[in-house]
């Protein structure tokens, strides 16, 4: 229970005094309050600190360690100038002293282009040496789909055989295997359009996000000619007037900045 005081009434003196003493005692309360207030903020930046520190001294304790290539990598780096755009026979001939792996490497062309979704097909000169799955939609191969079975990389398909594969449109379309007029993969020929793909055509696509398009050209072990040619193929079918800068590397290797001016 609270403090009772007493209040003369009439007295204006007396009166002036006891509001003058009551004024005092509230000021006085307020100023202890604000006192308060802020021990109680400096205990709570305090604390902060005190977590703080803590999780300073927790990410000491468990520190992120970077990943470094290795050493066969790092040997390969030191025989590639830092930003000097090569020659692509030039640069071949690189790519070749500096195979490391103990498996034949694949050469890859990555292309910096001028917009996204990019998409054709190039028929390169020289076997990638990758084999090309080709298949023939018929009533067996829509028994797979329907199990959802995918074991080919080229799908093509009889005009008569549209409507019943429109069911697995959304199996197909994603992985860029759904057949149109536009990739040549719906004919009434469909033996001339296995020729075709399984000789070694390409259809090749940028990433729908990204101005970028990578591809596979071939093996290290392509004579060095051979591999220039799939990669000046490759890049002229994308076009000049798309392709903004190109580096070739291998599966194991660096990049290699070409000069795109010289191809």
């Amino acid at each position: 229970m609270g403090k009772i005081r007493t209040r003369v009434i009439g007295d204006e003196e007396v009166e002036k005094q006891q509001k003058d003493e009551q004024k005092k005692r509230s000021e006085q309360k307020k100023k202890e309050r604000k006192l308060n207030l802020s021990d109680l903020k400096d205990a709570k930046d305090d604390v902060v600190v005190e977590e703080s520190q803590k999780e300073v001294e927790k990410d000491e304790k468990h520190e992120v360690k970077v990943r470094s290539h290795g050493k066969r990598y790092s040997e390969s780096k030191k025989l590639v100038e830092k930003k000097k755009k090569y020659h692509l026979e030039e640069a071949v001939a690189l790519l070749k002293k500096m195979k490391r792996a103990q498996f034949e490497e694949s050469v890859e062309v990555h292309l910096n282009v001028d917009k996204e979704g990019l998409k054709g097909e190039v028929e390169l000169p020289h076997s990638t040496g990758k084999t090309v799955r080709v298949a023939v939609v018929d009533d067996a191969l829509l028994d797979k789909l329907e199990n959802g079975v995918i074991d080919f990389d080229v799908l093509v398909t009889h005009p008569s055989f549209m409507p019943k594969l429109a069911k697995y449109a959304r199996i197909l379309g994603p992985k860029g295997l759904m057949p149109n007029p536009k990739a040549g993969t719906i004919s009434t020929d469909t033996d001339a359009v296995v020729k075709k793909f399984s000789k070694g055509v390409l259809r090749w696509k940028g990433e729908a996000k990204f101005p970028l398009v990578h591809q596979l050209v071939g093996k290290i072990s392509l004579e060095d000619a051979a591999l220039a040619e799939n990669v000046r193929a490759f890049y002229n079918a994308v076009g000049k007037v798309h392709v903004k800068s190109m580096v070739i590397k291998s599966t194991m290797s660096p990049s290699v900045l070409i000069d795109i001016d010289t191809i």
